[in-house]
């Protein structure tokens, strides 16, 4: 019997999990080089930010194969709030089997919930295979870029 793929809400048992698949989302951006206690210190954040923040995983024979993650933040184009998708990741070896697409509609189902009328993320413009992928999930592209200052630099 197959086993099935059930996505839930990360808890804290899940950080070693996710903290991996991260590692590997990071090492297919450049901009972001991997530093695991940064990571760590970062899904711990999110964790405890239950009132504008989740994370979830996709679980497959009691481990994490998939990630993402979303945080709620208010936009003045769109007059209330909105949300930033990030680490969506799935392990190479389950990719194109609809997890990543079960992550997002989870995310999706809950921004819905609580009435976030826009999702937003950001893709490495050199990864063809993740954007062919939002695309087909209908997500567009923006004529906006990404811009960073770290301050005290």
């Amino acid at each position: 019997m197959k086993s099935k793929v059930r996505i839930r809400a990360a808890a804290e048992a899940d950080l070693d999990g996710m903290v991996l698949l991260i590692e590997r989302l990071f090492a297919l951006e450049p901009d972001y080089p991997f530093d695991a206690a940064k990571v760590r210190r970062g899904l711990d954040l999110l964790l405890a930010r239950k009132d504008a923040a989740a994370l979830w995983v996709a679980e497959l024979d009691g481990r994490a194969v998939g990630m993402c993650s979303a945080q709620i933040v208010i936009s003045t184009a769109e007059g209330g709030p909105v949300a930033w998708v990030e680490d969506v990741v799935v392990n190479p070896d389950r990719r194109g089997q609809g997890i990543g697409r079960l992550l997002l509609d989870a995310v999706s189902a809950w921004a819905t919930r609580r009435g976030i009328c826009r999702l937003q993320l950001l893709a490495d413009g050199e990864n063809a295979a993740a954007l062919g992928f939002y695309r087909s999930l209908d997500w567009r592209t923006t004529r906006m870029i990404c811009l960073r200052l770290r301050p005290g630099d």
